[in-house]
């Protein structure tokens, strides 16, 4: 059974404020984002009629300082990302005409705020997703180079039209109907953490990241619809099919350096500077590296299993991850 409580059932106020904000619910999963909750908040209510948190037991101060935010908070057991913000697409209460989709690190910049006031209200009845275009900042600096920008996602559409991969790393959110626009601006992810918590949660990702590459060998999981360029944009399904058909075939340990050379040089991340030589190195290499290794690990863990039940049991096991959970 999932656990939920709800702190705040208040819409926010915005649409009193402002009535150019357009009929949007920002949708944001935190889990002890204290030191980026109240900007987040403040960013979203600039496009927002109505902010839901979708918190996981944060033990910071992330739900009261939500709450005084003007967030609506709700609170669920955590089993993946792909899991949390399904249930917070059917259990959120989004009466909204769009749901957006943020990060509580991620930041709309003033353009972006400005594009989507005005023309959100006059797409056409077809185009049913808008994709932004995602910058990193990394150690104060903004990463242009290496392939990391410009990254195009797909965070906004219309209620009711997106649906969200089931996987444990790298999910989007996948159309059922309609066409995607793109809309230049700045759309930034701007952690404030330091390189510790960077580490920490990479190493947290790549365990996610080689449970997927599991169930792309063994089929552990259902999935949804497979990523086109029509319900979530040419780009993420360009990286997945090149992930999936060529990288994750690649013996051990050749992918990542190949993977980190090709950023650093030929995508001229050397440009990035040294907190760009940090960066590449550390998200395109140990990264990389440290996921292929954990694919080792964990299969040579489930060898001699009989069945995909027992499988995800030991898994489960191994990693402390909720694979057994219920809704996955």
């Amino acid at each position: 059974m999932v656990d939920h409580v709800i702190a705040n059932r208040e819409r926010t106020g915005a649409t009193a404020v402002d009535p150019a904000v357009p009929d949007i619910a920002t949708v944001i999963l935190t889990f002890n984002e204290a030191i980026h909750i109240e900007r987040a908040i403040e960013n979203a209510r600039k496009v927002s009629r109505d902010v839901i948190v979708i918190d996981s037991f944060s033990t910071d101060g992330t739900v009261e300082m939500a709450t005084r935010a003007g967030a609506r908070v709700l609170q669920n057991r955590w089993v993946n990302y792909a899991e949390q913000f399904r249930w917070a697409l059917e259990n959120g209460g989004i009466d909204a005409a769009w749901t957006l989709r943020l990060d509580a690190d991620e930041l709309l910049g003033d353009d972006l705020i400005e594009r989507i006031r005005r023309e959100l209200p006059v797409l056409p009845a077809d185009v049913t997703g808008v994709i932004f275009n995602r910058r990193h900042l990394f150690m104060g600096r903004w990463i242009r180079h290496g392939g990391r920008y410009p990254l195009l996602l797909l965070r906004l559409w219309r209620t009711g039209q997106g649906e969200v991969e089931n996987r444990w790393m790298d999910e989007h959110v996948i159309l059922r109907s309609g066409r995607t626009v793109r809309m230049d601006g700045a759309f930034s992810d701007a952690n404030e953490n330091d390189l510790t918590f960077f580490t920490a949660k990479h190493n947290g990702y790549a365990t996610r990241e080689a449970i997927d590459v599991l169930n792309g060998r063994y089929r552990l999981f259902d999935g949804v619809a497979p990523l086109t360029s029509e319900n979530s944009g040419w780009q993420a399904r360009a990286k997945r099919w090149t992930k999936e058909r060529v990288y994750n075939r690649l013996p051990l340990g050749v992918g990542p350096l190949a993977y980190f050379l090709q950023r650093y040089t030929v995508g001229l991340g050397f440009l990035d500077g040294k907190e760009g030589l940090i960066y590449h190195f550390l998200q395109g290499f140990w990264y990389r590296f440290l996921v292929d290794a954990k694919v080792m690990e964990l299969e040579r863990r489930i060898a001699g299993c009989r069945d995909n039940a027992e499988r995800r049991r030991v898994l489960a096991a191994a990693t402390g991850l909720r694979i057994d959970a219920e809704a996955v």
